[in-house]
């Protein structure tokens, strides 16, 4: 079991590094290019301005720096709410137990931020906690949903009876034994809600705050996904047409998106750790079956016992549990002990003892007329079984 979740945690780790080389490529790919052409852009707006007023470059980049350190304190050049009053702060602390983290608004002074370790570390367990029990009430819900579903159907099949009550009727209870719904259909179902809500929103955002619907469908995914770039902040302006629903409408559909695609990102992974243990199986299977090949040919030319399983039934499961230490010096290619050869030889043994006892009584065993004419000659003990069998042997070719 541990050498199992080893090799889970170790697959998943290199293919979560695979998937972030991947990802890396193709970010830089789209976005190196358009960073580029804005750098250029900035560097030709910056020096016609120093030139059109007689300003150094030096004096200038000081100024734009002091502007930079009033941008990260809340300083907008447009008119913005302030960012500490109480709504201010009940929204930035919103983002801290949902693990978003907007960071467009951060603490400035040494007990703010004090405060905000030790207020984050309680705020932001509780929160999973309670994600991790909307998940299984979630889950809960969507069970019983698609398990009365899956009874109307065996009901239309005649399966079940139409009249019989629920848990009434011993068919109803044999055909729903041990139901449980697929991972999929949960996902699905998940996957399903999680749109229609960031729908929903961006229905909201887009004439609200004014952006399109595209970039309001994009800050819905990073602040349900609690990734919380920042680039896109909702409720920062001074004032809102029905402010006070607005500002209701964002808290639930922040609510509820995240607590969708939080349960979404449990189930999918699921279906990951499915996926992997599947790729292990694969090639447990093909590393098995080579080794089995390379044990064949090296024990070719062993004498090995009868009882030996059939290659097609040795898996990693049935060679961990059933294999004895004999078993493994026999998969080893080694030669078998004394123990083993006499476990593996009763009959032959049984024979033997019988043909010992005729002979010694004066009645040895008469040769059979195809062995006579094959040039066998009989004999007493392992050397007469041998020639019996090549006889045996030779008469059926």
């Amino acid at each position: 079991r541990l050498n199992a979740d080893n090799a889970r945690f170790l697959l998943l780790a290199v293919l979560i590094v695979l998937y972030m080389l991947c990802g890396a490529a193709v970010f830089s790919a789209i976005e190196l290019p358009t960073e580029r052409e804005a750098k250029e852009r900035w560097e030709e707006r910056l020096e016609n301005f120093t030139r059109r007023h007689n300003l150094s470059r030096a004096e200038l980049r000081h100024f734009l720096r002091a502007y930079e350190e009033a941008s990260v304190a809340g300083i907008r050049v447009d008119d913005i709410r302030p960012r500490w009053d109480f709504t201010g702060a009940f929204y930035f602390v919103g983002t801290v137990v949902s693990t978003i983290g907007f960071g467009m608004t951060t603490p400035a002074t040494v007990g703010g931020k004090i405060f905000l370790i030790f207020y984050g570390l309680i705020g932001c367990a509780g929160t999973i906690l309670f994600f991790n029990l909307f998940l299984e009430r979630l889950i809960t819900v969507i069970a019983y949903v698609m398990k009365s579903c899956h009874e109307r159907q065996l009901r239309r099949k005649g399966v079940l009876p139409h009249n019989s009550r629920r848990g009434s009727g011993t068919s109803e209870v044999d055909s729903l034994a041990g139901w449980k719904p697929s991972v999929y259909y949960v996902m699905l179902i998940l996957c399903v809600a999680s749109l229609i809500i960031s729908c929903c929103a961006s229905a909201m955002y887009t004439p609200i705050e004014g952006w399109s619907y595209f970039d309001s469908l994009y800050f819905c995914f990073v602040a349900f996904s609690t990734i919380g770039f920042g680039d896109l902040v909702s409720s920062q302006n001074i004032r809102y047409e029905s402010q006070g629903l607005y500002r209701f409408g964002n808290f639930v559909f922040i609510l509820m998106g995240v607590c969708c695609i939080y349960s979404l990102f449990n189930v999918i992974s699921i279906v990951i750790k499915q996926s992997i243990n599947w790729i292990l199986k694969k090639l447990a299977c093909k590393c098995c079956r080579r080794c089995q090949r390379r044990l064949f040919r090296s024990r070719r030319n062993v004498v090995m016992p009868g009882n030996v399983r059939s290659r097609r039934n040795i898996s990693i499961e049935t060679d961990v549990v059933n294999e004895s230490d004999t078993d493994g010096r026999r998969l080893s290619g080694e030669m078998i002990s004394m123990k083993d050869f006499l476990a593996s030889n009763k009959v032959s043994l049984a024979i033997m003892q019988k043909q010992l006892s005729e002979t010694a009584n004066g009645y040895p065993r008469q040769m059979s007329s195809n062995s006579k004419q094959n040039g066998f000659s009989g004999g007493v003990g392992a050397l007469a079984i041998m020639n019996n069998r090549l006889a045996e042997t030779s008469v059926d070719r």
